[in-house]
């Protein structure tokens, strides 16, 4: 019998060349974070030790839910970077390693010849990751279980290598990401700050195009403002030529979305965009309301905009796009401010031209006052002492409302005082002013106006009416109003064709006379109801005792308590009481 000894020393010295290898790759590839350097070198190590001359990674990619051809060696049907589908059953599916006998279709895009080659499963415990597949050895020989439990080993180490490769990978995005965000937004305060400091739209344009240019490195861009109902190209950089006015309308009313990418139908339809060189238009909003589009060409590096760089963008112009709105904000208060100015002086003025106190005649008790809904109006009252010594009253009411009623209101007065010396009648100086008014004004423009001559010695109140409401008499001791309605038309509605008609009315003591503007019967209350005569004579019958100026404030006060205070026109009182 022979005794056959068994060398287990070349065994056991493999296998601790072996677990050696093993080790020192795990360590390596743990260490590694380049995912490139770990497929490669689990390739290597494999086909090295194996003596195998094909191999290749196909990674899973769970969006496609296809696999990725990472890495081959051999396998010359395969082409990396291509994604492939793998065809297995069941149980297949769950083992660590199987191999493919026949004339394999595993993968049926390949048409590659897969017989007697390995595939490996690349899985952590929780998830699958992907497929190794090793082609056969060079010299024939079978795999052992030694060389598939190495190779799976591998496998195993690899992979975690790759997970951990992959999370560093997408850490390090992340932190790259959170980096650039962090100095966008710095960038965006220091720009904030920036603009707020500024009033000036050139400069705020300025900052834009060189925060555009060393951002994002674009150099063509241009910036389209809404003011109102129109649209004006604000800034502009890199174009060939400036738009027309009609050009900037269609661009502005067509780019109604947040972003456009411009594309070919874009640039067919807008020619400047095209030579211009535009690639993205975006619109800003505020408050719900489009008010400015801003168009920016291609990065001069060529790189693509991002998601972020969208953003980025996007921020950035409603920063300039707020500074600028702000200055114009800032001009509208500006000359509203010197507009208020101008007004209260015009104010001053206007009340400057008005009796100031009310003079004191001789057997009349008076009181006039003017209220304006602006600050300046058209409603006029004058009382003023002629050459022979009587007196002349006025009322007037302009048409129309606020400084251009007032301009109008101050060239009656001016007329008046000049005819004031003249040695002619009522009737013919009202004829004269008719004519000037007619000549030098709009025809959409005219005066309704009354005057009287109080004639002191024989109490004799002689008027002329242009078209005014009605001054309301009261006799002493009667209850029935006379309305002074002679005279002639408004001033300014035509040429005098006829003379004015004057009338002469002798004044009795107790006698109450009361001239007013429209301003006082159509004042509306909260229904939207007038005044009207009605309550102003029912007003002035109970008052009738009274003095003037209480009578005069009785009436105010009944209208501001008609009305709630609120007067859509100007109002004007005159009103004379004759006494002894």
């Amino acid at each position: 019998m022979i005794n056959v000894k068994i060398d287990h020393s070349k065994e056991n010295s493999h296998s601790k060349f072996e677990l050696k290898t093993v080790l020192e790759t795990s360590r390596m590839l743990v260490e590694s974070r380049d995912s490139a350097f770990i497929i490669n070198n689990l390739l290597l190590i494999l086909m090295g030790r194996l003596l195998v001359t094909k191999a290749a990674i196909f990674i899973h990619d769970p969006v496609k839910e296809t696999y990725c051809l990472k890495k081959r060696k051999g396998f010359d049907k395969f082409q990396e970077g291509s994604h492939y589908n793998f065809e297995l059953n069941s149980e297949q599916v769950n083992q660590s390693y199987f191999e493919l006998t026949g004339n394999s279709n595993l993968i049926p895009s390949a048409d590659a010849d897969l017989n007697n080659c390995y595939l490996f499963n690349l899985r952590t415990s929780n998830n699958h990751h992907g497929y190794l597949l090793l082609g056969p050895k060079a010299n024939n020989r079978k795999f052992n279980p030694e060389d598939l439990e190495f190779a799976e080993s591998l496998c195993i180490i690899s992979t975690a290598a790759l997970v951990n490769s992959q999370l560093f990978t997408e850490l390090t995005t992340t932190y790259r990401n959170l980096d650039r965000r962090i100095h966008e937004l710095n960038t965006l305060f220091d720009l904030s700050k920036e603009f707020n400091l500024l009033v000036d739209r050139d400069k705020i344009s300025s900052i834009f195009k060189f925060a555009l240019l060393g951002q994002l490195f674009i150099r063509t861009f241009f910036l389209i403002y809404k003011t109102g109902d129109s649209y004006s190209l604000l800034a502009s950089s890199g174009a060939v030529t400036k738009p027309s006015q009609k050009q900037i309308d269609r661009i502005f009313s067509e780019a109604d979305e947040d972003i456009i990418v411009v594309d070919d139908d874009l640039r067919n339809r807008h020619d400047w965009i095209n030579k211009s060189h535009i690639t993205t238009l975006f619109s800003v909003t505020i408050q719900n309301e489009r008010v400015a589009l801003i168009g920016v060409g291609e990065r001069v590096n060529k790189i693509p905009f991002s998601d972020a760089d969208y953003n980025f963008l996007k921020s950035l112009a409603n920063l300039a796009v707020i500074s600028i709105q702000k200055t114009f904000f800032l001009e509208e208060r500006i000359d509203k401010e010197r507009m208020e100015e101008e007004l209260s002086i015009a104010k001053a003025i206007q009340e400057g031209l008005l009796p100031d106190p009310i003079p004191e005649i001789a057997g009349v008790d008076l009181a006039a006052k003017t209220i304006s809904s602006r600050e300046v109006g058209g409603d006029y009252f004058d009382i003023a002492e002629a050459p022979d010594g009587n007196t002349i009253f006025a009322i007037a009411d302009v048409t129309g409302k606020g400084v251009p009623a007032a301009l109008l209101m101050a060239n009656l007065q001016s007329m008046l005082h000049v005819l004031l010396p003249v040695e002619i009648t009522l009737s013919e100086a009202t004829d004269r002013i008719n004519n000037i008014i007619h000549k030098n004004t709009p025809s959409d423009k005219f005066i309704t106006f009354f005057w009287a001559k109080y004639i002191n010695d024989h109490k004799i109140l002689r008027y002329v009416n242009a078209g005014h409401n009605p001054p309301l008499l009261l006799r002493f001791g009667e209850d029935e109003f006379i309305e002074l309605t002679d005279g002639g038309l408004l001033l300014g509605a035509m040429e005098t064709m006829m003379p004015y008609v004057q009338t002469d009315i002798q004044l009795n003591s107790g006698d109450l006379l009361v001239c007013y503007t429209d301003g006082i019967d159509e004042t509306m209350n909260a229904g939207d109801e007038e005044y009207g005569t009605k309550r102003l004579k029912d007003c002035i019958v109970s008052n009738r005792d009274k003095s003037s100026q209480e009578i005069l404030d009785a009436i105010v006060n009944s209208v501001k308590e008609y009305s709630g205070n609120k007067f859509s026109d100007d109002l004007t009182l005159l009103v004379l009481k004759a006494c002894d």
